[in-house]
């Protein structure tokens, strides 16, 4: 978290800091220049707690993501139930500069969430699977789930989690929105 600033100095993009376990890191995170944190309300959940970062963060203007892993707390509905409970805390106070990801390790879970949170509110959804394995079985795992979300008209932004080089999750994003019809990065080429 005292890195950031630093790191911000050689770096032209958004930076966005993924907090666990220690409150306090999210604080640090915020003060040294992160344009948005990611927080997992698995391992940051004490009100208090919860209260300081979102203060903090609404002085900078920063949006923060909800991010909830099947890890820790169960899957399908259940991660989207404990997203929306932590988004109402923030709404009440007077948070609303809030992205939600919900990701699981299989695609049943991760779809069954996110369609569960986009019938019941209007934050941007960044979607996943989480902990997704080797490449091959990680981009069919992140195809099936990115595309059918996508198709339903459901997400904003995405992420392809792989074991390995992340320039294959970036080509690997790109060619999934392609397909889903929504971004077109290259000339499609049709080979029967």
């Amino acid at each position: 978290a005292k890195a950031i600033k630093r790191i911000k100095q050689k770096i032209k993009i958004p930076l966005v800091a993924d907090i666990h376990f220690d409150w306090r890191l999210a604080l640090l995170a915020i003060q040294n220049g992160a344009d948005k944190i990611r927080l997992n309300p698995g391992n940051i959940s004490k009100a208090d707690e919860i209260s300081a970062v979102v203060k903090a963060a609404k002085a900078r203007r920063m949006p923060i993501r909800i991010g909830v892993n099947s890890g820790s707390c169960g899957r399908g509905a259940d991660m989207g139930r404990m997203a929306l409970n932590y988004a109402r805390l923030f709404e009440r106070m007077r948070f609303y500069d809030i992205v939600i990801s919900l990701k699981a390790s299989d695609v049943p879970s991760t779809v069954e969430a996110y369609r569960f949170v986009a019938g019941r509110c209007d934050y941007p959804l960044h979607l996943g699977v989480t902990a997704a394995g080797a490449p091959e079985d990680g981009i069919i795992k992140s195809a099936v789930a990115a595309g059918a979300l996508l198709m339903d008209g459901i997400g904003d932004t995405i992420r392809v989690s792989l074991t390995g080089s992340p320039a294959l999750e970036v080509e690997a994003a790109k060619k999934i929105l392609q397909a889903a019809g929504s971004r077109a990065f290259d000339a499609e080429i049709i080979s029967c």
